[in-house]
């Protein structure tokens, strides 16, 4: 189902979902000592793994997407590479709270790049690699789709 296809009030419950995201994460990790937060279980990223991942994602995935799609015609997107980039950038190494910052922010830019409900912005379109064709008014639900599998993953983490 498309964004735009959802009445306004499930519209609007989405993106509230989306913007809660970041304090939800302060929640479960917040308090963690930088021990812990680099602790990982099976095969799941450890909390700043989690944290830097979504933040990542979120400016160089999501945003860049969002921004194409709004400014470009048909634009071809690069699929994020989550786990090639994880090691590349020593996620483990870095700092939890800095993560978590860098996840509320970039969120609240995308949020806040998305275009008003009547903007015919909604349905311009491109091709993201892996994926297939794409229109802006998919980012959203990709957004809390992907969002949903990071929650289990960190309930499990949590649970474990």
């Amino acid at each position: 189902m498309q964004y735009m296809k959802l009445p306004p009030t499930e519209r609007q419950a989405l993106l509230d979902e989306l913007a809660a995201m970041p304090d939800w994460l302060e929640a479960r990790f917040g308090a963690l000592p930088p021990d812990a937060a680099r602790r990982s279980h099976a095969d799941a990223f450890s909390p700043v793994e989690q944290v830097w991942h979504l933040a990542d994602l979120e400016r160089e995935g999501f945003g860049e997407r969002i921004r194409r799609l709004k400014t470009e015609p048909t634009p071809r997107l690069p699929d994020f590479d989550g786990a090639r980039i994880a090691a590349e950038r020593d996620y483990r190494a870095r700092s939890l709270h800095d993560g978590l910052a860098a996840f509320a922010a970039a969120r609240r830019a995308n949020l806040d790049a998305l275009p008003p409900t009547e903007s015919a912005l909604w349905s311009n379109s491109g091709t993201q690699e892996g994926v297939g064709a794409v229109s802006l008014c998919d980012v959203p639900l990709f957004m809390q789709q992907h969002d949903a599998s990071h929650r289990a993953e960190i309930d499990a983490w949590l649970a474990h």
